[in-house]
């Protein structure tokens, strides 16, 4: 077998030695070349749909839902509970909360609904995650008073606040011993964040867990946020729990946002889809080529399995030229789209100053009363704040496709080998 393989490496090897010119040299570049454009395409694309997913999904998560949440604990077991999260190795930080739907009235009588979340003054010390997603854009995360609240940029600026304007919540939802309508829930604005998610900035509001309390009535459910070290191990963190205090009500991030979750994952999955055409044309161009290369090669052929060859291993010299085509553009692809990814700012700054100085030397020569009036396109500047996340495992599925398209056009191609009879050949040769 050892054999076989070497004296298929070996024929393959001369007989694209001997293309190295000619058409069947341009076919076969051009081939390596689509896989390579192929590559490098979908590797970009997937990563800027990942990043712009995950700053969505990363907001959700630290913010929002957490990955799992615990309700209905009994209050003697609080302190169990915390001391539990402390021991387990996959839990990064657990902090409780409250949290209540409100009509918010700010600046100039204006008005806007809100969720209102009761939450430790020292959240962003407890949760590195919050404190990552939650960024503070005007004041501070400052909740010690109990009169204090933070507001998401978008409904702070709905409401016509600013660190130290005066809020109401004027209707607030809670238990049977709350006000329904109140003029006297007023909070100063100390600080105002922004998330990578728009619904977080424009529905969100934090005071303290003694302001929730006080505000929400005895009613309120107290829930635990529980953050994870690894989002995907989320049911066997449940399971744990579950094990250890079996009153408790414990619900997944997954179980929170489904549908939204879902239509990511369908808008990821349709655009992949799409891409991916790109290597089933680049197959068939292979195929053709291939197809084509057997049929200019059939005196060799004829030759080779004169000599002893069998048909078998004619047939996978072929097909060892097809992967040979697809890792030629498959490699040079990754390394690309990975270099894109990366750098896509800098890759954006480097196109607009190409295009600015083109443009310019155009004009400078047709028009040099205009060149004053020619400056950088300012949409590069936004493209070059284009997030992207490579993942290793999408990333390494591309690149195994590419070279996998190459190979199966290869194979399909290679059968008309057997169509050849050797005497057949030699006598009309």
């Amino acid at each position: 077998m050892s054999s076989g393989i070497k004296w298929i490496y070996f024929v393959s090897k001369r007989l694209s030695a001997v293309d190295r010119r000619g058409r069947s040299a341009v076919t076969s570049r051009l081939a390596s070349l689509g896989v390579c454009f192929g590559v490098m395409a979908l590797i970009v694309v997937m990563s800027v749909m990942n990043g712009f997913q995950m700053e969505f999904i990363d907001a959700i998560m630290e913010i929002s839902s957490a990955h799992i949440r615990v309700e209905n604990l009994p209050p003697e077991q609080d302190s169990d509970f915390i001391a539990w999260c402390g021991g387990d190795r996959s839990v990064v930080a657990v902090s409780p909360f409250y949290e209540a739907q409100a009509l918010l009235v700010g600046n100039a009588g204006r008005q806007c609904a809100a969720v209102i979340r009761a939450v430790p003054s020292d959240i962003r010390s407890l949760d590195k995650g919050f404190s990552r997603e939650a960024r503070i854009v005007y004041g501070s995360f400052d909740l010690e008073d109990e009169g204090s609240m933070v507001l998401g940029s978008a409904l702070a600026s709905s409401l016509g606040l600013r660190p130290g304007s005066r809020v109401n919540a004027l209707a607030l939802s809670g238990s049977s011993d709350v006000a329904l309508l109140s003029q006297n829930r007023v909070f100063t604005a100390q600080g105002i964040f922004h998330s990578g998610y728009q619904e977080i900035n424009s529905a969100y509001a934090f005071i303290n867990l003694s302001a929730g309390e006080r505000n929400f009535g005895s009613g309120a459910r107290k829930v635990y946020a529980v953050k994870l070290r690894d989002s995907s191990h989320d049911s066997s963190a449940q399971a744990r729990i579950r094990q250890a205090f079996p009153s408790a009500d414990v619900t997944s991030w997954r179980e929170y946002n489904r549908s939204f979750f879902g239509a990511l994952r369908v808008e990821k999955n349709m655009l992949m889809l799409l891409v991916l055409l790109i290597f089933v044309v680049v197959a068939i161009n292979i195929y053709n080529a291939m197809r084509r290369l057997v049929f200019e090669r059939r005196e060799e052929i004829a030759v080779l399995s004169a000599l002893g060859g069998t048909r078998s291993q004619v047939k996978y010299v072929f097909v060892m030229q097809g992967l040979r085509t697809g890792l030629l553009g498959a490699i040079p692809g990754l390394a690309l789209g990975l270099l894109v990814s990366v750098n896509m700012g800098t890759v954006f700054s480097f196109v607009s100053r190409m295009q600015y100085y083109a443009e310019r030397l155009f004009v400078s020569v047709f028009n040099p009363d205009a060149v004053s009036y020619i400056a950088e396109n300012p949409m590069y500047a936004v493209y070059a704040e284009i997030p992207a996340r490579v993942f290793l495992g999408e990333t390494m599925v591309i690149f195994f496709f590419g070279v996998l398209s190459a190979l199966l056009a290869s194979y399909f191609a290679s059968r008309y080998v057997l169509k050849f009879t050797v005497s057949e050949v030699l006598r009309n040769e």
